[in-house]
């Protein structure tokens, strides 16, 4: 059985960095594309980021530059680096590879 866990939200004020881990078991990384996405309160669920398989990495707008996903395989975990966060990143952060989704980590931004 495959399951992912996401962990490392919390409660932060504007300006500070997470930073969110996805593990996984049931199954490795390796050689699946691995997605970061996110639903703020009262929206739709958005991608943020994604690693894929071959390690590219792609980012919403709205965090290039701030966000940074990497991945270690050997560890089975993937990884979310957030800097400069705003309240605007305020969500539940899930991870998502193939057709599996983790229970999601909250961060929350305060002004």
């Amino acid at each position: 059985q495959v399951q992912l866990l996401e962990s490392g939200g919390g409660l932060v004020q504007a300006g500070a960095s997470l930073r969110l881990s996805c593990s996984a078991s049931g199954r490795t990384f390796s050689g699946y594309p691995v997605t970061w996405y996110r639903r703020a309160p009262g929206k739709e669920r958005e991608f943020v980021a994604v690693s894929t398989k071959s390690g590219q990495t792609y980012y919403t707008n709205s965090v290039k530059g701030r966000f940074t996903i990497s991945r270690d395989d050997a560890q089975e975990t993937v990884y979310l680096e957030m800097t400069s966060l705003n309240p605007e990143d305020t969500a539940m952060y899930y991870c998502n590879m193939d057709q599996y989704w983790g229970p999601g980590t909250l961060v929350t931004v305060s002004s």
